[in-house]
């Protein structure tokens, strides 16, 4: 039975000690609430500031550097200056894949005939809509994920960088995206417009979430003997039934000409699933972290957070990544495998730093799951690296006490110990231990 109020003065009377932790308690929380009752976002609170503070990611200096010349951009055609930006920042085309469900800021434009295409890399996020802005997302190094619109102009009219802070926030900023600035792929049900058909469901995709009820609102290229959401329209009211589908490319569905590739790659869709959630995971942390440590520091000058709240926070955080990035939860695939594209499976495969026989975390298995060997690959990303040093020694911490283990017998026993001896390996020769 919970304690009355004369009872808790009457104890900390006796201990001088618990009646303070109880007011300790009560007035933090009350600074933690104190965003939502000002209508103030906690990123936007000290210590982040997050819109307050200039960005000082790789597409700000590039946004520098066009706007003193513009001739750094050599394309001329929208479709042209897409595939510089992609190459400036350092995002292959090959991870291209398609959205014709209005599912986005330039809805007007998206539809089957006009889907957005979406690019990514471990630190950068790229949608285009033909006719549109082109939309990134990119990781800073202070302030996490940025978010930016690009008008593309044209051979008359410079291209435009701008910074957005409320648009995009209004959607990727939300429970969704654990309450931070982030990504989310969401399946819907869209109508022959693309319009999302919101009455018949909606929901978030990650690496847990069943084929059966992937892909809603997206093209997808490649096979898997699996039924799958995309590549339909749904009528409402009628029961939707996902379908298999085997197509090599989209040539002939709709004005393939108009995006760098005719094909909406399957790997790639799973492993930016994987990706996103990833990214979200460890943003939070950083921000929850920071924040708890400074309040910490408000209440007690003299103290150390990470004894307190702020600690806590950090390891909740770091238990939550690790789980992710063992991969739990991951869905099956189905027992015939995945195929998709050769191209960007050999781009993303070089991309990551392998061990000194060549294993590498980004060596895929695309059979029953999606890597070979299953600690992920965003360990060598800019999220991880900046992460502050509490929550990244625990999440290390953590994935030792898994990857090294003498005996297969506990959570992770789908994670056998040769596979886990492995990848320790790699991640040791890797340094990243």
């Amino acid at each position: 039975m919970p304690l009355k109020y004369e009872d808790m003065r009457r104890n900390s009377q006796r201990t001088g000690v618990y009646y303070r932790t109880m007011m300790f308690r009560y007035f933090g929380f009350l600074i933690l609430a104190m965003p939502l009752q000002a209508q103030v976002d906690a990123w936007d609170m000290a210590p982040l500031r997050y819109s307050d503070t200039p960005p000082q990611d790789r597409l700000s200096q590039l946004a520098e550097k066009w706007s003193k010349d513009p001739a750094a951009l050599h394309g001329d055609t929208p479709l042209e200056r897409v595939r510089d930006i992609l190459a400036a920042l350092h995002v292959p085309e090959s991870s291209q894949v398609l959205v014709f469900s209005k599912t986005s800021k330039q809805n007007s434009l998206i539809e089957p005939d006009n889907p957005r295409a979406l690019f990514f890399s471990r630190d950068c996020y790229c949608g285009y809509v033909p006719g549109g802005m082109m939309e990134v997302v990119i990781q800073d190094p202070l302030l996490g994920p940025v978010f930016y619109l690009i008008d593309l102009g044209s051979p008359r009219k410079p291209l435009r960088v701008e910074r957005n802070i409320n648009d995009c926030l209004s959607c990727h900023a939300t429970g969704n995206t654990e309450n931070v600035p982030g990504m989310l792929v969401r399946s819907v049900y869209p109508d022959l417009n693309g319009r999302a058909l919101l009455s018949m469901g909606t929901g978030l995709i990650n690496h847990q979430t069943p084929v059966a009820e992937r892909w809603g609102g997206y093209y997808v290229t490649g096979a898997i003997s699996l039924q799958h959401l995309g590549n339909r329209t749904y009528v409402e009211g009628q029961q939707p039934e996902p379908a298999r589908y085997a197509w090599k490319d989209l040539i002939g569905k709709f004005d393939t000409s108009k995006y760098p590739r005719p094909a909406s790659d399957i790997v790639a869709l799973m492993v930016l699933e994987h990706q996103c959630q990833a990214h979200n995971l460890m943003t939070a942390a950083s921000m929850n972290y920071k924040r708890a440590f400074y309040l910490g520091k408000v209440l007690d000058p003299n103290g150390n957070p990470d004894d307190g709240s702020a600690g806590q926070v950090a390891d909740h955080a770091a238990e939550k990544i690790v789980e992710w990035f063992l991969f739990s939860g991951e869905a099956d695939q189905g027992a015939d495998g995945v195929e998709g594209n050769d191209e960007f499976q050999k781009q993303f495969e070089a991309s990551v730093p392998h061990a000194t026989n060549g294993d590498s975390l980004s060596d895929f298995q695309l059979n029953g799951r999606l890597f070979k060997n299953r600690c992920s690959y965003m360990i060598y990303s800019e999220a991880f690296r900046q992460l502050p040093e509490r929550v990244k020694s625990r999440v290390i911490a953590g994935l030792r006490k898994v990857l090294e283990a003498t005996s297969d017998e506990d959570s992770h026993q789908e994670i056998k110990l040769s596979e886990r001896h492995r990848t320790a390996r790699i991640l040791h020769e890797t340094r990243i231990w």
